[in-house]
């Protein structure tokens, strides 16, 4: 790729190995040669994860084209084109070259952990049945300041808050990763099960709140963010997660606690009742 897309390329790569993590989540390990250029800038990393369908050896993906694959790949016909799904990365290694991926597996199930209530999408099916050596194919950063990293703190910042569900949970745990030293934050990360929680690391002065959504219930988030007592200072928060969640976690914060909307990095990860795939569509189909 030239031009802008210096900044992405393509890596292809393999799955190395898998581990379950909780009754939602499963991280698989990622690896190959190409990752040695995957140039991730910790925090909440995003890339584009392509993924074959169920009878295909690798995703079908016109890469090769530079920066007219995004036509080429919507010209092949759904049934056949690479599944195109957004993730985190939750941990890069060096030597040898690797990617965790922690994917949330709503709808699946293994021989320990039963399906949950909704149905899976493709991207956790293909995660929950992964092998090694499967192949799959990164859109990812060239460079490690890129556009993909929405977690950017002024230094002016106060105190910082996070509020994510198990679908922003790995970008969180790397967020608190990258927090240096000393920094006030509060944080709540919400999950479907008391099993999905994780032993996050963190600097001093974090304070982590985990919330446990029953089946069924609405979001504990917003309840959880209005009863709190927010620290003297500066606040900068960032929110992911269900979209319908988000957007009144930032209403709150904005109208209701008058933080400055431009310190609210926000970001719909999901859409209740709506496959990323629509919603790509409906985005494209949006007038420039």
């Amino acid at each position: 790729m030239t031009g802008q897309a210096q900044e992405y390329d393509f890596f292809p790569a393999h799955v190395v190995r898998t581990r379950r993590l909780g009754p939602t989540m499963l991280r698989v390990t990622f690896g190959g040669g190409a990752l040695r250029s995957f140039a991730s800038g910790g925090r909440d990393q995003s890339f584009s994860l392509f993924l074959p369908h169920p009878g295909q050896d690798e995703p079908d993906l016109p890469y090769a084209q530079g920066e007219g694959w995004f036509a080429a790949w919507r010209a092949i016909p759904a049934d056949r084109r690479a599944v195109m799904r957004s993730y985190t990365v939750r941990a890069q290694r060096a030597e040898p070259p690797e990617l965790d991926v922690d994917f949330a597996l709503h709808g699946t199930a293994t021989d320990d952990h039963p399906p949950a209530d909704s149905p899976a999408g493709p991207a956790a099916a293909w995660a929950a049945a992964a092998r090694p050596g499967a192949r799959v194919v990164l859109l990812g950063p060239a460079v490690a300041d890129n556009r993909s990293v929405a977690f950017r703190p002024p230094a002016d910042t106060g105190f910082v808050l996070l509020l994510a569900d198990e679908t922003a949970l790995p970008a969180a745990g790397g967020i608190l990763e990258w927090l240096p030293a000393g920094t006030r934050a509060l944080v709540w990360i919400e999950v479907p099960d008391a099993a999905d929680i994780q032993d996050l690391p963190a600097p001093a002065g974090v304070d982590l709140t985990w919330l446990v959504r029953a089946p069924g219930t609405p979001s504990g988030l917003l309840p959880a963010l209005r009863a709190a007592e927010l620290p003297a200072g500066a606040p900068y928060a960032w929110i992911a997660g269900e979209s319908g969640t988000v957007k009144e976690l930032r209403r709150h914060l904005v109208r209701e606690r008058g933080v400055d909307r431009r310190a609210v990095a926000f970001s719909g990860y999901w859409r209740r009742g709506a496959s990323e795939d629509r919603l790509r569509e409906e985005a494209y189909a949006r007038p420039s």
